[in-house]
């Protein structure tokens, strides 16, 4: 599985994204959270796209301390998310950055480096472009003096009080994901075909979305589409369930229509268990949902199928590794 590192200085508010994008706590109840003090791992495996490791790092660890093994942590590393507090003093977290891309560029060149500007709610606008353009800046710089520029950090705007923690972690999601350019191509074929404005392929459990077609997104677009989410599986767990109270909020049955009051509709359908595709349709394109319904039918269709081809490949390597393992000679030198 790749493995997402978050790392930065103490009371950054590492655990709190970690919370809140993946454990639906309420931004408010982060403030109750004691600070990490050891290494903690959490799987995320919500659909086979969504499929990864979260290590959240304390925010004192030492990488000059002989018990930490960088090395073996960094080697399995797909990104490292690095989370700068914008609003403290974060001279002392840039030279921590730059201790800590350095140290995992040597490890492994092919780790992903995701700045997350964070606590930017308290900010005025002109501020946060301010304080972005400062530490980007900065940290270019101090990789540009020990030369090594051709390390691309990625930059973002992060709040917990908002959707930008959401969309930086669909961001950094997304750079995981092999399938990427197949699933954008087919929401492109799917929206030209139906008549769509824009659609967003999305993992219904932590409102990341996984893929969306080629045209810019728009942050309050994408706000909308994470409210819709949560308006049909609150709904769903109210009236959805059994009376028992079996049964899942979410389900192949799983459908919703909002009519705006802008003449745009906003569409969702069930795709896996762990997916949704929410589109925006203008309501004249709406008209034609016999057209919409059957294109839907051939992109999922197409997933469940990008699905398999993928499954394929991690049993394929499985098996490779599997035969490895078997092939090593044991201590008196015969093949097992």
């Amino acid at each position: 599985k790749p493995r997402i590192l978050l790392m930065g200085l103490r009371r950054s508010g590492k655990s709190s994204i970690q919370k809140v994008v993946f454990h639906k706590m309420s931004p408010n109840e982060t403030l109750f959270l004691e600070s990490t003090n050891k290494i903690c791992r959490e799987d995320v495996s919500n659909s086979s796209f969504v499929n990864f490791q979260i290590w959240d790092f304390p925010g004192q660890i030492d990488f000059f301390d002989p018990t930490f093994d960088y090395e073996m942590i960094f080697r399995g590393t797909g990104a490292l998310i690095f989370v700068i507090d914008s609003q403290d003093d974060y001279m002392e977290a840039l030279a921590r950055l730059h201790l800590t891309v350095t140290r995992a560029y040597k490890v492994n060149p092919d780790i992903n480096f995701e700045i997350f500007i964070h606590k930017v709610d308290g900010l005025s606008d002109d501020h946060k472009i301010e304080t972005q353009r400062d530490i980007h800046q900065r940290a270019n710089d101090d990789l540009a003096d020990a030369g090594l520029e051709k390390i691309h950090l990625s930059f973002y705007l992060t709040s917990i009080y908002d959707h930008s923690i959401f969309e930086a972690f669909s961001k950094v999601v997304q750079k995981l994901i092999p399938q990427l350019p197949t699933l954008e191509n087919l929401l492109n074929i799917f929206i030209s075909n139906s008549g769509i404005e824009k659609a967003f392929l999305f993992d219904v459990v932590s409102k990341i979305y996984i893929a969306t077609d080629s045209t810019p997104v728009d942050m309050q677009t994408y706000e909308l589409c994470c409210d819709m989410i949560d308006v049909v599986i609150d709904i769903s767990c109210i009236y959805g369930l059994k009376d028992d109270g079996t049964g899942t909020p979410y389900d192949k049955e799983s459908m919703a229509i909002i009519k705006l009051n802008n003449t745009t509709v906003l569409y969702l359908k069930e795709v896996t268990k762990f997916l949704a595709l929410v589109c925006f349709v203008r309501e004249e394109s709406f008209e034609r949902k016999g057209l919409i319904d059957y294109n839907f039918h051939c992109f999922r269709k197409a997933i469940q199928e990008v699905f398999e081809v993928r499954m394929k490949v991690v049993r394929s390597r499985k098996h490779q590794s599997h035969m490895q393992k078997n092939k090593r000679p044991t201590p008196n030198g015969t093949p097992r």
